[in-house]
């Protein structure tokens, strides 16, 4: 495989991890294995934005290009296998339309389905509302809550809607559906229901990822990652509390 094929491939393959919610860190890890399977010295760094890479061919010149990440989610499935495709090249390495054809194959691997992740939203929520000491009613009303709030993310969010927003706005229907299921149920408690349903709302991995750049010295990475994490925490919290504020002292 000539130097700018393996370019091409280790680029795909570093905005294909980046944007599933892998480590800057690791990105950088699988995009240098890749290149000393086929012999090839690089240099690479990785920001939450992009992947920048420049490899040296075989007559000592430098060849460099970008992939710029636009979109980041969390899917582990597809990150396993970009692991795995990564690691079986030091073994094996393949050909350049072999190796493009594994990568379409991982890129067209489905995603749970629309009512399946809503479903599994509102079982999380259930869960969290009786672990945090909530009664089953608390986790039954938390429940349809968070399905409805992750169904009207899932479609707000493909209308490119500014992120600060969805999850204020996210916030906010939750703190009002808390305050109307506790006065229409007297057994409902709107601090529990808030509870199980911010759970969905918490942007677990994207915080991780974050302290884990910044404790492998990426800084810029982990700051950002870190940030994003807490402005999506603030945005729902001025949510909750906007909707508190404004619902608290209304007569049912």
């Amino acid at each position: 495989m000539e130097a700018k094929q393996v370019l091409e491939i280790s680029l795909s393959v570093g905005k294909m991890l980046l944007s599933n919610g892998a480590e800057s860190y690791r990105v950088e890890e699988t995009i240098e294995r890749i290149c000393r399977a086929y012999n090839l010295q690089c240099e690479c760094m990785v920001t939450a934005k992009g992947v920048f890479l420049s490899i040296i061919d075989d007559n000592n010149e430098k060849v460099t290009s970008l992939k710029k990440v636009k979109t980041r989610g969390v899917d582990l499935a597809r990150i396993d296998r970009l692991n795995s495709f990564s690691r079986s090249l030091q073994d094996n390495p393949i050909s350049y339309d072999e190796a493009k054809e594994t990568l379409k194959e991982i890129d067209s691997l489905p995603f749970f389905s629309l009512p399946v992740r809503i479903v599994a939203a509102g079982m999380t929520s259930f869960v969290y509302s009786l672990f945090f000491n909530g009664t089953i009613y608390d986790a039954i009303v938390s429940t349809f809550i968070s399905m409805g709030i992750y169904c009207m993310l899932d479609k707000v969010s493909k209308v490119g809607f500014f992120q600060f927003f969805q999850f204020f706005f996210a916030g906010f229907i939750i703190g009002i559906s808390s305050l109307v299921a506790e006065n229409i149920f007297p057994l409902v408690s709107r601090g529990n229901v808030i509870t199980g349903g911010i759970m969905i709302l918490v942007p677990g991995v994207p915080l991780t990822n974050g302290i884990k750049d910044i404790i492998y010295d990426d800084f810029m990475s982990g700051i950002v990652k870190f940030g994003e994490a807490m402005l999506v925490v603030t945005a729902m919290g001025a949510g909750i509390a906007t909707a508190l504020t404004l619902g608290v002292g209304v007569k049912w």
